[in-house]
């Protein structure tokens, strides 16, 4: 194993460059068994494609009901500046992704359920957002592709993992992973200031930022994102940095 488990787990903490930011209810505050009864998959539905037809479908659906939430795409969190977590060292940026052999590796140490969850309803090829965390300038640094669909995590049984968990059993696994693959960074960093900042916009004017979870569920390391928003916050790698 060439890296120790790195990602952002239950013990994520709010952006350092959001402290006006509302905090959500810290994973480790999810009821356990609450959370493991729930749904393994995210809402499904239907969900209008690209942000170029976004207003012009929405203005001519005379229906007036809005449609139900399609999550095809993710983000994923991960801390690019070294943090100890019981001895251990849970740095991983995506440079440290793009020397792992083949630019993959597995997702693991996600111990919330409703993380997990999101885990288990990832497919093969959907990609995903690789977003740099609990760090100076937190943000959007690449794009990602799910190579391996959900299977038990390991370090959930490793006593020397600072993700051990001592109630997981291997006949009933509570924990999974996935594996990634590095795509491509993205043309220019898109920093969570910018991302905020359409977010509010489109909170006001019903663009398709408004619920994005990143502002909504801000604790969670893997947030689902529907195609809308996937490929707005794509389309502001096009655009000069505010």
């Amino acid at each position: 194993m060439p890296w120790p488990s790195r990602k952002r787990d239950k013990g994520a903490v709010a952006d350092k460059k959001e402290p006006d930011a509302k905090i959500a209810k810290t994973e480790e505050e999810t009821p356990d068994k609450e959370e493991e009864e729930k749904s393994t998959k995210p809402p499904a539905g239907s969900s209008k494609s690209g942000w170029k037809n976004w207003k012009k479908t929405k203005e001519s659906d005379s229906s007036g009901e809005e449609s139900k939430l399609t999550y095809c795409h993710w983000l994923l969190k991960s801390e690019p500046e070294s943090r100890l977590e019981k001895g251990v060292d849970v740095k991983f940026s995506i440079d440290d992704l793009k020397a792992q052999p083949n630019q993959t590796t597995f997702w693991d140490g996600v111990r919330n359920y409703q993380a997990r969850n999101f885990l288990r309803a990832m497919k093969l090829g959907q990609q995903a957002f690789f977003y740099h965390s609990n760090c100076k300038e937190p943000g959007i640094v690449g794009i990602v592709k799910i190579v391996k669909e959900a299977y038990p995590d390991h370090t959930q049984f490793d006593q020397k993992d600072p993700h051990y968990d001592s109630s997981s059993r291997k006949e009933n696994p509570k924990w999974s992973m996935v594996d990634v693959q590095f795509v491509r960074m993205t043309k220019r960093f898109i920093p969570l200031s910018e991302i905020k900042a359409h977010h509010l916009a489109h909170k006001a004017d019903g663009g398709p930022l408004k619920n994005m979870m990143l502002f909504t569920r801000q604790r969670l390391s893997i947030q689902p994102l529907t195609q809308e928003e996937f490929d707005f916050v794509l389309s502001l790698e096009e655009e000069k940095p505010h």
